[in-house]
């Protein structure tokens, strides 16, 4: 891009301020900023202003919710035998090399006052792993059981790439061939006034902020990884955010539940704890399976109950997905499908004369659950909280790496009482995906073996 193209599109968004500011810089200032700006899309950040604009006052479009149809947990011989299916159904797409793992990783650490990627927050009771090696062993232990390379894809931002690559290659990829290992940045959009200004932080960058995690559905695209993985025969992607240690990295059962049913896209989900827990809905709605967040559904369906008295909409989102590759293919074709949301927030900004203010401005994001309604089939399949469900989100309080941490150790001492081993309920325990990946598996291995009674047990 050459100067006179950056003035005219600045001209043509009305940022007349920005341009009477360029021409204040000396050269390699002008440079820099040039650079900068050509790293979003301004044409698509202002088409989304312009729509907000326009519908910003037409209230939500939701018509009619109803309860989802959903995989339950097994209530009986029938159930567990439709479970067992799924399971072989599963394990065959992974030994026929047709999985890869998707892990979203783009935030930083800093709600939980940790100064770094998110995924290198250290969360193991015992050993202080980071969620990256956790994951990172998980795919180990799968490629082991299956025999096969099982590619894993790690989404960052402009804020944390070179941060996270280099936490992996420091760390040797956690014994991961490099070469499966494939990072890619989500996409960059500038926040905007409500009256339709960019701004510049003090440091001379633009204002801007990720475009959401369904932006790692375009950016799979953009960088060429949904090409690649096509053409290696891969055909499901398992889909998850890093902050979520209980996670079962490409769960058979989930695969083969998500392949026998045909589905694009495929969601896990958790039985609410209560009404008031703020998590977004797996519903049936406008004729469609989809996710609604909290905020967006009302008091009314958050607080219903069936004839049961039980929760009617129950099934809250985990951020746990399958989404075939073709489907994703369809969704980025012709340009990318998903819907932009608004978010408005406070920001930091330096105006023409240089000095720093503050004001509210416009945060367009796309989420990954808006690709469920626009599939051709869908599946949904309860898990147990306590197995796959503990997110890092706070620092204190409800999911925070004191909830994730005795989440952990619930469910390793779970799989010791399973296999006949009672432990101190002080003891901390901590299993090693590269040592067990569930519980059946410990049993095999661990028939001869003798722990110490009122000693932390580390198993690997």
């Amino acid at each position: 891009m050459t100067e006179q193209e950056l003035l005219r599109i600045l001209q043509q968004y009305g940022q007349d301020h920005l341009a009477d500011y360029y021409h204040t810089l000396p050269p390699r200032q002008k440079h820099d900023l040039l650079q900068k700006f050509i790293q979003f899309d301004i044409h698509l950040a202002f088409k989304v202003y312009k729509e907000f604009c326009l519908k910003k006052d037409s209230g939500h479009a939701i018509r009619a919710i109803e309860p989802p149809r959903v995989v339950t947990i097994p209530k009986n011989i029938e159930e567990q035998r439709k479970v067992e299916k799924a399971r072989l159904a599963g394990e065959a797409l992974i030994r026929q090399r047709k999985v890869a793992v998707l892990i979203v990783a783009g935030g930083q650490g800093s709600r939980l006052g940790y100064e770094g990627p998110k995924g290198t927050f250290r969360i193991s009771p015992l050993i202080d792993k980071t969620l990256f090696q956790l994951f990172a062993e998980q795919v180990i232990a799968l490629s082991r059981r299956y025999g096969v390379t099982i590619p894993l894809l790690i989404m960052t931002s402009l804020e944390n790439d070179r941060e996270t690559v280099q936490f992996f290659h420091a760390h040797s990829f956690f014994g991961l061939p490099p070469e499966t290992v494939h990072f890619f940045q989500q996409g960059m959009l500038p926040t905007i006034t409500p009256n339709g200004k960019l701004l510049l932080r003090n440091d001379g960058n633009f204002v801007v902020n990720p475009d959401g995690h369904g932006g790692s559905l375009k950016a799979l695209h953009d960088s060429g990884l949904l090409k690649r993985l096509t053409e290696q025969g891969y055909e499901e992607l398992f889909y998850c955010q890093v902050d979520n240690p209980l996670v079962k990295i490409a769960d058979p059962v989930f695969l083969g539940l998500h392949a026998v049913t045909g589905a694009d896209a495929s969601t896990k989900v958790v039985r609410r704890q209560d009404i008031r827990e703020k998590v977004g809905l797996y519903v049936y709605v406008n004729g469609r399976d989809a996710v609604v967040e909290y905020s967006d559904i009302g008091d009314d369906h958050m607080s219903a109950f069936d004839e049961n008295g039980d929760i009617l909409y129950w099934a809250g989102n985990t951020a746990i997905h399958i989404f075939s590759l073709a489907f994703i293919q369809r969704l980025t074709d012709h340009g990318f499908v998903l819907p932009y949301h608004c978010a408005q927030k406070s920001v930091e900004y330096i105006d023409h004369t240089g000095i720093s203010c503050a004001t509210d401005v416009w945060k367009f994001e796309t989420f990954v659950f808006d690709a469920i309604p626009l599939a051709g089939r869908t599946c949904c399949m309860e898990v147990i909280r306590e197995e796959e469900f503990a997110p890092v989100k706070n620092k204190e309080g409800n999911d925070s790496p004191e909830t994730a941490r005795k989440a952990m150790m619930g469910l390793h001492r779970n799989w010791l009482q399973k296999a006949g081993i009672d432990t101190d309920p002080d003891t901390k325990i901590e299993i090693s995906p590269l040592f067990a990946l569930d519980s059946i598996e410990l049993q095999e291995k661990i028939k001869h073996m003798k722990f110490p009674e009122k000693k932390d047990i580390y198993i690997e």
